[in-house]
């Protein structure tokens, strides 16, 4: 009979207790034998959770002591060669070292997961002997067994998303690598056979993009070579996040069960078994329920998809599950008390989707009749949510509608506004400037909560914040830097201090996901049409203005970041979201103009995690993403510098994207990738100003002077002097004072050596 089953559950608990205990462990506060129980034990918990809801295939080995690409690194023994590692199991001050760096050696490059907000580390081939240091999937095995009676399905990532994923090698020598890594993949399954597994999940999301021939090649090759090595271990090839990109070469493959994304992959997926059937020999991973999304599911409605299924493939051959793990939602509803009831009913988080999974495995195995009230109560929810006023605002549909159907530029090309801005600020040479935000201090955490407590009142918080204004105009002022930020204190997230200022937002109080390591985001909830209602940022840039004579910038976050980083209503187009957020943050934009501030900087470091994992559906996307940016920036006065700021992303392949949005600067990664960024610029010329990142603000070290010194070296070995800027490549607001203070005045001296090195008549 049809079976449930989830891909992976969220690490960080309901109160983000995993979270709290990592950086307990980082400030020294839990010794390691303290965490690392109290890390079983968040685990423990978490498996006990789905055993209790009645999921009858439990996955193991999802959960992480940091990232699941760095554990399957570790699992390897593959660590960069700056960290001198010698062999054996990686401990775990070497583990957070690669993804934090250390004093002598900078943390490996971090990037999207596909197309989500959640970061992974990328592995580091380069001079690496790869070998099992130990066996993580066989622990976590055993640990659920014994202490739960749980037969897990352990889940690894496979070899060819691992090794697609990975960095330190050429294009020629990838058979090379899979020669190294079957083999350890071989002893891995080899010692879970023999243990008496009965399902393992190796997740292969690689296959939903496009590939080569020879890549499917050596698709085939590796799972015949786990065929003939474990031939009594049920193995589900695991996809997800969209449709498989060649079905027929997938379902051929040697293996017992293949796992299909029906959320976002559901039409060409459903398409493709209609036209090519499903082997019988094997078992069908059903992912129907959205493991990204927050909306409950219409029951209904999925009952109508598993029925399509199920006259392909024979219910006692389906596993219905997630569509992707439920790691990138968060755990669960029980805890929200604040939100509206026709809002809160129409939600699911990672324990409502188990919920949900059980309640429609029952439906295939026992029959519709046995969950019809459940069916009635999920129509309800849903239609009241959908009815809602909220949802129905014709002013702003009619408003945006009217925009949409207009092309947004600027009035005056580039080139005339360069001139124009350089004759009104009088900029030098590689103007330095920081990306928006500075530390927020446990001093600036515990004064907004005592506001928002009320026990301070309006005037106590406006008085503090700008006390902090006071203090980093006056930092970054001593420090040298040319154009100034005033330092986002008054800001909890970069998207959710503008969702509680616009209408159409939600907000939960426990809707945590993981973004990084244990960097947590709460994302808002856009449940409605969004529409500005006052000016959000105004009265803080404005008094830090009137404390220098230097430019500061304004501060938003673009539309297409917000999109991206929020939970988004699924009734309507993701376009049509993002119009509706330009239009708002347009008038934000022009009251900034209006109360004399003249650089607004508009934030998109989310643009290129939004892109679709299918070519053909990219330049679409593209299209209404820069649309939406210059619907946002294109009103403004020629003399107006829009900035905007990008990160963490493989944005070779967008270039020109980028430059179609037209701002006057874009300040961009690439310390955190060393450098690498700057081989697109290599070989595409960028016309308009750029400020590449020359440290790593993700890493507590303070880098040298040399070290940005050679990074401006490098890129100006390929972009116009007369354009370049000079930055950190994010914001600050998670370092420490002293260490942020101390990396800008190397910052602001390696410009110093810049200048007089590049000593030409820029203007």
């Amino acid at each position: 009979m049809a079976k449930s089953s989830v891909l992976g559950y969220p690490r960080i608990g309901a109160d983000r207790e995993w979270k709290k205990a990592l950086e307990a462990y980082w400030a020294g506060k839990l010794e390691e034998t303290e965490f690392r129980q109290k890390l079983q034990d968040i685990r423990l918990t978490h498996l006990r959770k789905q055993q209790e809801k009645g999921i009858d295939i439990i996955p193991v080995n999802d959960f992480s002591y940091y990232d699941h690409i760095l554990d399957t690194a570790a699992m390897f023994g593959i660590v960069p060669k700056r960290f001198s590692y010698t062999g054996g199991a990686v401990p775990l001050s070497l583990y957070y070292g690669i993804a934090r760096g250390t004093k002598d050696a900078a943390a490996s490059e971090m990037t999207k997961w596909f197309n989500t907000n959640y970061h992974y580390i990328v592995p580091e081939l380069d001079g690496a002997t790869p070998a099992v240091t130990e066996n993580k999937p066989l622990i976590a095995y055993r640990e659920a067994k014994e202490k739960l009676g749980i037969e897990g399905k352990p889940v690894i990532v496979g070899p060819l998303t691992f090794l697609k994923l990975s960095k330190g090698y050429q294009a020629s020598e990838t058979d090379a690598w899979l020669g190294r890594l079957i083999p350890l993949y071989v002893q891995i399954l080899q010692e879970l056979e023999s243990e008496g597994v009965q399902w393992v999940q190796i997740d292969e999301p690689i296959v939903v993009t496009k590939l080569s021939e020879e890549d499917y090649g050596r698709l085939r090759t590796i799972y015949e070579t786990f065929a003939a090595a474990v031939p009594s271990l049920n193995i589900m090839l695991q996809t997800y996040f969209e449709s498989a990109e060649s079905y027929e070469t997938i379902v051929k493959l040697p293996v017992q069960g293949i796992g299909l994304d029906f959320v976002h992959g559901q039409t060409s997926n459903l398409a493709s078994i209609a036209a090519l059937g499903f082997p019988a020999d094997k078992v069908l991973g059903a992912g129907i329920i959205d493991g990204r999304g927050i909306w409950k599911a219409s029951l209904q409605e999925k009952l109508g998809l598993l029925e399509q299924l199920t006259s392909f493939v024979k219910a006692d051959r389906l596993i219905i599950q997630s569509s992707c793990s439920l790691l990138h939602v968060p755990v669960t509803t029980a805890n929200e008390s604040k939100l509206l009831p026709e809002l809160k009913g129409a939600l699911a988080f990672a324990d409502e989707k188990l919920d949900e999974l059980v309640l429609l495995t029952k439906a295939v195995v026992s029959g519709e009749a046995a969950i019809a009230e459940e069916l009635k109560q999920c129509d309800s929810a849903l239609q009241a949510l959908r009815t809602s006023s909220t949802r129905n605002r014709s002013d702003v549909q009619q408003a945006v509608a009217a925009l949409s159907a207009q092309q947004p530029r600027r009035s005056t090309a580039f080139e005339q506004r360069h001139a124009a801005q350089q004759n009104k600020w009088e900029l030098p040479i590689f103007p330095t400037t920081t990306i928006g935000s500075f530390p927020q201090s446990a001093e600036v955490r515990k004064a907004r909560q005592s506001w928002r407590k009320g026990e301070w009142n309006n005037e106590q918080y406006e008085g503090f914040i700008r006390e902090q204004i006071d203090l980093w105009i006056k930092l970054q002022e001593d420090i040298g830097i040319d154009v100034l930020v005033h330092g986002e204190f008054e800001r909890t997230d970069m998207v959710e201090f503008f969702g509680e200022k616009l209408a159409g937002f939600a907000f939960t109080q426990y809707g945590w996901v993981q973004s990084y390591g244990s960097r947590c985001v709460k994302p808002p909830v856009i449940f409605g049409d969004v529409a500005f209602e006052e000016a959000m940022t105004v009265e803080e840039t404005k008094y830090a203005q009137s404390k220098t004579k230097r430019p500061v910038k304004g501060m938003l976050t673009g539309p297409i970041t917000i999109m991206n980083w929020s939970f988004v209503r699924d009734d309507i187009a993701r376009e049509q979201i993002a119009y509706q957020l330009a239009y708002a943050l347009r008038q934000e934009v022009e009251a900034l103009e209006a109360a004399g501030i003249g650089m607004i900087q508009v934030d998109e470091p989310a643009v290129r995690e939004g892109l679709p994992l299918k070519q053909a559906e990219q330049a679409a996307y593209l299209e209404w993403a820069v649309k939406a940016f210059r619907m946002t920036t294109c009103t403004v006065q020629d003399t107006t510098q829009i900035h905007t700021h990008m990160c963490y992303c493989e944005f070779h392949d967008m270039i020109d994207s980028i430059e179609a949005m037209d701002a006057d600067v874009i300040s961009i990664e690439t310390s955190r990738s060393h450098g690498e960024l700057i081989h697109s610029f290599e070989l595409n010329t960028y016309k308009l100003g750029i400020g590449l990142g020359v440290y790593d603000i993700h890493s507590p070290r303070v880098p040298q002077v040399e070290e940005m010194t050679s990074m401006i070296d490098r890129a100006l070995r390929v972009l116009d002097p007369k354009l370049f800027w000079i930055n950190p490549d994010c914001g600050l607001k998670t370092r420490g004072t002293e260490e942020t203070v101390a990396a800008l005045r190397n910052m602001v001296e390696a410009t110093l050596i810049a200048r007089k090195n590049y000593s030409v008549n820029v203007y």
